[in-house]
């Protein structure tokens, strides 16, 4: 990870990248060493590697300069998230401190609603460093400036105070230069034609922040060894509106085994969006027919899915006109899944699964799950059905977590539609009851994620149809199939109904009813973290791991 980013401000946009200092809960830089390891107990080691015998000299070659890219976006996340990282280090003299730091990308505990944990740092903006610190949602929306809500830019002041915008690429001027040219390094050395037209576009798209044309060339690629996610893409760590991306990176080698299992299932798309228990104006739209599904190793993360829990399934674009014109593809990255699912999964299973249910626990399941939950995304609405525009731009900052909801029900929809027709193996139970103990592993990462907030509502609402019972006395949990069915059912209904409604009020509601760990759930989480179980994964990663 690279610690310097270049920064040039005026006095007056100096204070909109560094957070407000305010009195908080936090744990100082001379905290104890008990207390740091305890937040460090959070995550347990995983080593990326990946069999990397197959590829060629070329593709040996161009992995180095993808991770260098790479690191450009730790850089530029950085920034997003924080502001000044050299200038937070330099107060912090406790290297386990510092440790954490850099797993948060900033003095703010992901896994514990965004606390602090640095001595005077407070309270985390809703809008990380996106927007300036003083700026009020009423003031943003009453403004008139131009593009105020694109994707690509950072909302500041200028010399009179008023908002202003200032794209990505004139930001981050020099690193985005480094970036597009590392690209265009890897285009070269690219042989298969698809990912070198995809590496020379996106080399370009750096340089102006016009990403379309990258994304359906991304779409296009069907037979790459090697693939690469990089740029402004996920909107997650704006929780102001939810309308900025961050920047992020993934480095990925391709399962072609895997991959030949899945390609199956995405001609199902049509068929099932046709089916889903909502009206036929929450399904007019029809899926891109284009969608793809693989299973990858991932050899590096960078920036946004690196920071606290870490991604390991992807469907992307997430630009609504790409999907509707061409759809999506889905990555499901196995590596990264298998040491979630043995580390922790089938340790939270042992202490809050029914003994009688324990069996129905399986990878496969956990796999399966997750691709479908991918998959998913592209069911349902992206536009709502009242000319409200996109759903993301309607629902603000609670679109992320609805989303997030919708794709775990409609996983789970699309689980039971093929099961029933002969396409998917395996005891339907198994997938419910994985799924359950998915709840409790995704619930842990609190409410500053998207994933977090969407497990909150899910188990609620599910306790409130009784679709699973808790064993007083063993402190387990023991699924209901039928209400289980039903409780799919009747939220699935009620996310794509707020979503092609827009209905922005009635979605705060259900957060900010649902989006919550009540007093018995946080006390079973508790156990969790008593008996040294670790709420998710940090990587040892590089160019020495894969031994290039």
């Amino acid at each position: 990870m690279r610690n310097s980013i270049l920064i040039i401000f005026t006095s007056v946009f100096f204070f909109a990248c560094n957070p407000v200092e305010e009195t908080a809960e936090k744990i100082s830089s001379e905290a104890t060493t008990s207390e740091i390891d305890k937040l460090l107990s959070k995550y347990t080691t995983f080593k990326l590697e990946a069999d990397l015998s197959s590829l060629s000299a070329n593709d040996r070659k161009m992995i180095p300069l993808l991770i260098d890219a790479g690191e450009v976006m730790n850089e530029l996340f950085w920034f997003e998230s924080y502001g000044d990282k050299n200038e937070l280090m330099s107060t912090i003299k406790d290297e386990k401190i510092k440790q954490f730091v850099n797993i948060n990308y900033g003095p703010w505990d992901r896994l514990d609603g965004n606390k602090p944990f640095v001595d005077g740092v407070g309270a985390k903006p809703e809008g990380a460093n996106y927007y300036p610190k003083d700026m009020s949602k009423e003031e943003f929306e009453a403004s008139s400036l131009a593009g105020k809500s694109g994707l690509y830019n950072f909302i500041r002041r200028d010399e009179k105070g008023n908002l202003t915008s200032v794209p990505y690429h004139q930001q981050f001027k020099s690193q985005v230069a480094k970036v597009s040219d590392l690209l265009k390094q890897a285009a070269d050395l690219a042989q298969e034609p698809g990912l070198k037209n995809y590496l020379n576009l996106r080399s370009k798209a750096m340089l102006d922040d016009e990403y379309q044309q990258s994304d359906f060339a991304w779409l296009d690629m069907k037979k790459n060894p090697i693939d690469v996610v990089i740029g402004p893409i996920e909107t997650y760590e704006d929780q102001l509106f939810g309308y900025k991306a961050a920047h992020e990176a993934y480095i990925l080698i391709k399962d072609m085994e895997w991959s030949k299992r899945l390609e199956k299932y995405a001609a199902f798309l049509p068929e099932l969006q046709t089916g889903l228990p909502v009206p036929a104006a929450y399904k007019k739209e029809k899926p891109g027919r284009d969608t793809e599904l693989n299973a990858y190793d991932v050899v590096y993360y960078a920036g946004d899915c690196n920071a606290g829990s870490k991604t390991i399934a992807i469907n992307l674009p997430n630009d609504e006109e790409v999907q509707l014109k061409k759809g999506t593809r889905r990555l499901q990255l196995k590596n990264a899944m298998k040491a979630k699912f043995d580390k922790i999964l089938i340790p939270i299973a042992q202490e809050l699964i029914d003994p009688t249910q324990r069996k129905h626990i399986k990878f496969d399941a956990f796999f399966s799950n997750t691709m479908f939950h991918e998959v998913a995304h592209g069911l349902g609405i992206k536009n709502t059905i009242d000319g409200k525009g996109t759903v993301r731009k309607a629902l603000k900052e609670h679109a992320s977590a609805l989303e997030e909801g919708k794709a775990d029900m409609l996983g789970l929809y699309m689980i039971n539609q093929l099961h029933k027709k002969g396409e998917l193996d395996g005891d339907l139970n198994d997938y419910i009851v994985t799924f359950m103990a998915g709840i409790f592993r995704s619930v842990r990462f609190g409410a500053s994620s998207a994933h977090g907030k969407a497990n909150m509502i899910r188990f609620n609402f599910f306790d409130e149809m009784n679709a699973f019972t808790r064993d007083e006395n063993a402190g387990t949990y023991k699924v209901n199939f039928e209400n289980f069915q039903k409780a799919m059912d009747a939220l699935s209904e009620k996310i794509l109904t707020l979503q092609g409604d827009g209905n922005y009020d009635g979605v705060a509601a259900l957060v900010k009813n649902k989006g919550v760990i009540k007093s018995q759930l946080q006390s079973d989480l508790d156990r969790l973290t008593e008996l040294g179980i670790p709420v998710d994964v940090i990587f040892e990663q590089g160019v020495k791991v894969l031994g290039l």
